[in-house]
């Protein structure tokens, strides 16, 4: 990129010198008090003339068209546009004539914000439009926003280019408005759930971001170093393990929107920072959990969207609930052939290397039952579909099945072939959880780097007795791709993670 001056940014930084040397600030300190929004000004017109008589907005100018002492511009604010009229002898009612003149006509420039003051009426068209009676510069805009061009009904110069846009989502809101739908929406996910919570009781907490042991999910972490303690720090790969403390401690539900970062890779539906839900309920398991998933995410869709049904991509899906449920074994077989149930290690790693799957000696017994599940069986639940009762191995901080042998209570909730959540029985025995954390070293020391540390802490937690316990991760990003037709990641994260920028 480079940082050399167009044409245009030069001309731009010309008038902000001659703004000033009228005496004008491009970028004034003080207040303007807005009163009203272009979205609420078309939707409640009155034509009366004592309604609205006192009309003050502000916004960016996205269009002026100059018609001698009089002009039409386009008022964008954070509702909405609207048309704005500018008679020069009604914004400059003495001899000075300077401020339309010289100020709006040939030193304001699409993308500048104004403030206006004025009156609403309705053009001989039928436009509802502010008459302005006084306008105000709040902000000049130095570098030409990328707006696109109509001609002949077709649409030049757009701003669709999927780099630009989230490297510059700032300039993506102002040209493309219709993606802050997109951002309202994900809000709103986190407000359904949040208050989902709130009206059963249970607590919103907040818990460290830069752990000394990483732990609660399978993934390659971040590491830094604090200087102070002079140890190694890890950003959490999820709060799993600090809520599950909370709930030892006395709280009977406890719930956390996170920031969680892992060291993976980037893709459509991939970031290695990203928001997750995670909610842990004293005296309930996977059975209840399932079913309060179920009740919260059709909530969800429903105050996030108004009804159950969504498109995503081509595939129309029903949040209504109740959801397909599904044994992880019964998905592997139905969609591959082959039975895991009673199989080796070595054994299902010929059978998936028999079907294609690629294989590594680094890859224990899990991985292997979670490869055949990813290839054969996971594109397939397109529908909300719980996958539940998870080999043991694939889940080291879950309660062991309480009738199915080598099994744990785990559900994943997949949709549109993607999992978007995740919940177990949670393990509760101390001694058996250390062990497990044993299991995980020894992945480890294979050249498994995602496997989990040894958390002698959390162990220790254990060990003061917690009650039994189901809990839940939802994944924050996924499931707002879904309610809002998205098919990347990088279009519901305000500012994705990307390549530095070269500026030099």
């Amino acid at each position: 990129m480079s940082l050399e001056l167009n044409e245009q940014q030069v001309l731009r930084r010309q008038k902000l010198d001659e703004l000033r040397e009228l005496g004008i600030d491009p970028f004034p300190p003080h207040l303007f008090d807005v009163t009203h929004y272009s979205k609420d000004i078309k939707a409640n017109f009155d034509s009366k003339p004592e309604n609205y008589t006192k009309v003050k907005l502000a916004g960016r100018m996205m269009t002026q068209r100059v018609m001698g002492k009089a002009a039409f511009a386009v008022l964008q604010d954070s509702h909405g546009k609207i048309q704005i009229y500018v008679n020069r002898d009604e914004v400059c009612p003495g001899e000075d004539k300077t401020m339309y003149n010289r100020v709006f006509k040939k030193l304001l420039d699409i993308g500048d914000i104004i403030g206006v003051e004025g009156h609403v009426f309705t053009t001989q068209t039928g436009e509802i439009s502010v008459h302005v009676t006084k306008l105000t510069v709040l902000s000049k805009c130095i570098n030409p926003l990328p707006l696109p061009k109509e001609k002949d009904g077709v649409v030049y110069d757009a701003f669709t280019d999927p780099e630009a846009r989230a490297r510059m989502r700032y300039v993506d809101l102002v040209v493309n408005p219709e993606n802050k739908e997109t951002f309202i929406k994900r809000s709103r996910v986190i407000q359904s759930l949040r208050n989902t919570f709130l009206e059963k009781g249970y607590l919103e907490v907040e818990t460290p971001i830069l752990q000394p042991v990483h732990g609660g999910a399978a993934a390659r972490p971040f590491k830094t170093h604090h200087n102070a303690l002079d140890m190694e720090l890890y950003l959490r790969i999820a709060n799993e393990l600090y809520l599950k403390r909370l709930i030892v401690g006395g709280f009977d539900g406890v719930f956390e929107f996170a920031k969680n970062f892992r060291n993976e890779g980037i893709d459509r539906t991939h970031n290695p920072e990203f928001t997750g839900l995670e909610i842990y309920v004293a005296y309930t398991d996977y059975n209840w959990m399932m079913d309060f998933t179920e009740e919260m995410l059709s909530k969800c869709a429903m105050d996030v969207t108004g009804g159950y049904d969504v498109n995503v991509g081509e595939n129309a899906i029903s949040f209504k609930a109740p959801f397909a449920r599904m044994t992880m074994a019964e998905a592997i077989e139905k969609h591959s052939g082959i039975q895991i149930d009673g199989k080796s290690e070595e054994e299902l790693g010929s059978l998936a290397k028999e079907k294609g799957c690629e294989i590594t000696k680094e890859m224990g017994k899990g991985k292997i039952i979670d490869e055949l599940f990813g290839t054969f069986a996971e594109e397939h639940m397109i529908q909300p579909t719980f996958i539940t009762d998870y080999p043991i191995e694939m889940s080291p901080l879950t309660k062991k099945h309480r009738d199915k042998e080598g099994l744990v209570e785990r559900f994943e909730l997949f949709v549109n072939g993607k999992e978007i959540a995740n919940a177990y029985t949670e393990l509760n025995d101390p001694i058996e959880q250390k062990e497990r954390f044993e299991d995980q070293l020894k992945l480890a020391a294979r050249g498994d780097t995602e496997a989990m540390a040894m958390d002698h802490d959390f162990v220790r937690s254990l060990e003061f007795a917690m009650p039994p316990t189901s809990g839940l991760g939802l994944g924050i990003d996924r499931f707002t791709m879904m309610l809002t037709n998205q098919a990347s990641i990088q279009e519901v994260l305000f500012f994705p993670q990307m390549r530095r920028e070269n500026f030099e």
